[in-house]
């Protein structure tokens, strides 16, 4: 699984891509995390608001900072699709 966390680097990117760390070890899942700070890469996506969250290139939320749980809650069903 390939993880996207796209913004500039403001403390929102932050903490998304730090609940989406902590959400990858709760679950056990191998995942590739790759921060994304290249605004013509992000408009790319998209996306208009940041910080955004990429999983195996569809996006899956923007413009919010979620809490682990709900990363985990986004990822689950993405798992279940890719083991299929």
């Amino acid at each position: 699984m390939k993880i996207k966390v796209l913004g500039p680097g403001c403390a929102n990117c932050v903490n998304l891509e730090k609940a989406t760390r902590e959400a990858v070890a709760d679950l056990g899942i191998d995942a590739e995390i790759e921060k994304v700070t290249a605004y013509a890469a992000i408009a790319g996506y998209g996306i208009m608001r940041t910080p955004g969250l990429v999983v195996d290139e569809q996006v899956v939320l923007s413009g919010r900072v979620p809490t682990a749980a709900t990363v985990r809650q986004l990822l689950e069903p993405l798992i279940a699709d890719s083991t299929q």
